[in-house]
């Protein structure tokens, strides 16, 4: 027994890891044009708002993709693995076929916009695999995914700060190879849910099976969802946490610029702004290893607290270079710390059935409210400078208002079929 699941650790544990670098490799289709941006915009004649549509194109595309999702239950229709490598593939294809044709932006823009409705299938099916294996430990597991897309966000800097001399097309290549790499570490894991922690045969079955309650017989999937206080309470808390996210990693290298020195070199400037967006991997490590002892509601709290004190308190700093930047790498370990604790809390107090789209509706809203505060917050910081970062504010004061049921837990998370069973 003791071989056994001993054995069942390492399988459990070789299969996150395997996950997480897919997500990772699959999500560098996110941020390829931001590695390329130089020669990229001298290719399509683009100027900087134009090119700002253009990286805006995959964040629709991907809020057009997951709110299908939703609507049409397909997380939960069908694997999650097999969604997860058709849209890796896909994506990749997109993200290639592109750059052999002719300099045409509106092309180049569906494109990309194509390639966000594919990322609907790879970043909840990222987090609904996490989920079914990992288990107690999901909270920790998608801690390291959501660190691994905060390590893609900060990429394009880290190639900025380099100086690669690679043409603009090797980049959009390489991510689109690192996207079909990626479906090939889920190919080698897919057909082995069934072994992962004596039970997974019966979790599969939970998170396929349709409900067969009467209240929830013919009930929209969504309407059963938000009917929950507690799921409800996870997505609109996410949703503050969102409209300070993006929006905040968007402008770090302007808060960069102005805190450091506009004299300086670039690759300097660049390799600032990729440690500030990067202190967010430890923010998310660390997050998920205290969750596990405190809870992720504690965490989730804290973490949107205290990058809201930050946005609070930036901007009344002296102007004295060191001390600007210490608080945008706080900042940027806070401000993505509790990202995976509102994923997993999502996931546990969804219908066992309706994980994959509970994850996907919650992703849905949060990226549509963080294209808001982007475009605002890029509009206002040239007027205003570092005191416009305060319109991130209400996102953590409002994300923290709508989390307290979570906080007075009024009710224990769900637990699934397997873990019901199993000895206590």
């Amino acid at each position: 027994m003791a071989v056994s699941q001993s054995r069942s650790r390492r399988v459990t544990g070789a299969a996150v890891l395997a996950i997480v670098l897919a997500q990772w490799f699959g999500t560098s289709l996110w941020f390829s044009p931001s590695g390329a941006v130089d020669g990229l915009s001298a290719w399509l004649g683009a100027t900087p708002a134009q090119f700002g549509w253009l990286i805006a194109a995959t964040q629709i595309g991907f809020i057009c993709g997951t709110l299908l999702s939703a609507a049409t239950g397909i997380a939960d229709r069908f694997p999650p693995e097999r969604i997860f490598i058709v849209s890796s593939l896909i994506g990749a294809g997109l993200n290639f076929v592109w750059t052999l044709g002719p300099s045409d932006l509106a092309l180049v823009w569906i494109s990309r916009f194509l390639v966000g409705i594919s990322l609907a299938g790879i970043y909840p099916m990222g987090m609904k695999m996490i989920v079914k294996r990992a288990q107690a430990k999901s909270g920790q597991a998608l801690a390291w995914l959501v660190a691994m897309l905060t390590l893609g966000t900060a990429m394009p800097q880290l190639l900025s700060a380099v100086g690669a001399s690679l043409p603009w097309q090797s980049i959009m290549w390489g991510s689109s190879a690192l996207a079909v790499l990626g479906s090939v570490l889920i190919a080698m894991i897919s057909g082995r849910g069934a072994s992962i922690s004596g039970s997974g045969a019966a979790r599969a079955s939970a998170a396929s099976a349709p409900s067969t309650t009467p209240r929830a017989a013919g009930e929209p999937a969504l309407r059963r969802l938000f009917r929950d206080r507690m799921f409800r309470a996870a997505v609109f808390g996410y949703a503050g946490h969102m409209w300070e996210l993006y929006a905040f990693w968007a402008v770090v290298p302007t808060l960069v610029i102005a805190a450091v020195d506009e004299k300086s070199d670039s690759t300097g400037l660049a390799t600032t702004s990729f440690l500030v967006i990067a202190a967010g991997v430890a923010g998310c490590v660390l997050g998920g290893i205290i969750g596990r002892r405190t809870g992720g509601a504690a965490v989730a709290a804290v973490a949107l607290a205290g990058s809201g004190l930050m946005c609070l308190v930036y901007p009344l700093l002296p102007d004295v270079g060191p001390i600007l930047v210490a608080a945008l790498a706080l900042w940027g370990f806070l401000v993505i710390a509790d990202s995976p604790q509102f994923s997993d809390l999502a996931a546990r107090y969804a219908p066992a059935e309706l994980t994959g789209t509970g994850l996907t509706v919650m992703n849905s809203l949060g990226f549509a409210v963080s294209v808001i505060s982007i475009v605002v917050l890029q509009s206002l910081i040239v007027d205003f400078g570092a005191v416009a970062v305060w319109l991130l504010l209400p996102g953590p004061v409002l994300g923290l208002l709508a989390m307290r049921p979570l906080m007075l837990g009024r009710r224990a998370p769900r637990l699934d079929p397997g873990e019901r069973s199993r000895p206590r």
